[in-house]
């Protein structure tokens, strides 16, 4: 049905480094403009999660990573955007193929201002709201969850 609004499903990556900082870049999109936001985007058919995190950080930033797991599926109904919009979404972390590798390039210049790392107890404002969500329950990506 044309116009008709479905969720869609999406992969955002908690890409840590000193076991105090995340990698985060500030948006330029219609749906969160202006917030600090993780990498990530669009699960794509047939893609394991773990496929498309490592897919989507390497494509924003030029950065490798592994160690890819599981955090959490969080459920955002983002009805006040210029565009609304609801995404199922699946929390990854993920840690650096090489330190030595660490300063992100801006590879998507149309949909990022650019990338920075960030003390998870001195992130930047504003967040993006299903990420601000997160940070205000008390969730980290530093501690284990089940």
């Amino acid at each position: 049905m044309e116009g008709r609004l479905v969720p869609r499903v999406a992969v955002a990556v908690f890409v840590v480094r000193d076991g105090e900082q995340v990698l985060l870049g500030r948006r330029l999109s219609s749906i969160g403009d202006s917030s600090f936001a993780l990498p990530g985007g669009h699960l794509e058919f047939g893609e394991s999660w773990e496929e498309c995190a490592a897919r989507e950080v390497k494509e924003e930033t030029g950065l490798d990573i592994h160690r890819v797991e599981f955090l959490k599926v969080t459920n955002n109904v983002l009805r006040d955007e210029v565009r609304p919009a609801h995404y199922v979404t699946i929390l990854m972390r993920a840690v650096l193929v090489d330190e030595a590798q660490s300063t992100p390039q801006n590879l998507e210049p149309e949909k990022c201002e650019g990338w920075d790392w960030y003390k998870w107890s001195d992130l930047p404002k504003p967040l993006f709201g299903p990420l601000a969500l997160q940070v205000q329950s008390g969730f980290s990506p530093f501690l284990c969850h089940s």
